[in-house]
């Protein structure tokens, strides 16, 4: 198991910066495009109705796993080829905090990126869903 070494605030600040080195908008889909090839494998098994988002266009699934020391372990995956680069951006934030962490941080990354601005309105909602999601988990967790 690995664990976070750097904040979660940190973390996000870095995504900013690497998506601002980009000049322009089909660099830095290429770049999510790249980082979404690199996801974790995740199981065939794991693709259940259960596991499913809700309110999102593609498939996406999402796996949530309760490690010991009350972080949360998530693994996705989408057959959307941009949603993927979206998810590895996610679970780089999001992956392995508690669910305190989890609750208490914004996606400020959204709108310091652009993304706001640059998705359809479609991967808009369906990057909300996710988030929704990991969330609900993290509230799930709280409350258990």
């Amino acid at each position: 198991m690995v664990t976070q070494t750097i904040d979660i605030q940190s973390t996000q600040q870095e995504i900013v910066d690497e998506l601002a080195f980009f000049d322009d908008w089909a660099d830095k889909y290429r770049y999510i495009i790249d980082l979404g090839r690199k996801l974790p494998a995740f199981s065939e098994t794991w693709k259940t109705e259960e596991n499913k988002v809700k309110g999102c266009q593609s498939q996406v699934w999402l796996k949530v796993e309760d490690l010991p020391d009350n972080r949360l372990k998530l693994y996705a995956i989408s057959d959307a080829a941009i949603v993927s680069g979206l998810i590895a951006i996610i679970l780089r934030i999001y992956n392995e905090r508690t669910p305190q962490e989890i609750l208490s941080t914004p996606p400020d990354f959204i709108k310091a990126t652009g993304l706001d601005g640059h998705l359809s309105p479609t991967r808009s909602t369906g990057l909300a869903a996710m988030l929704r999601t990991i969330q609900a988990h993290a509230e799930r967790r709280l409350a258990a």
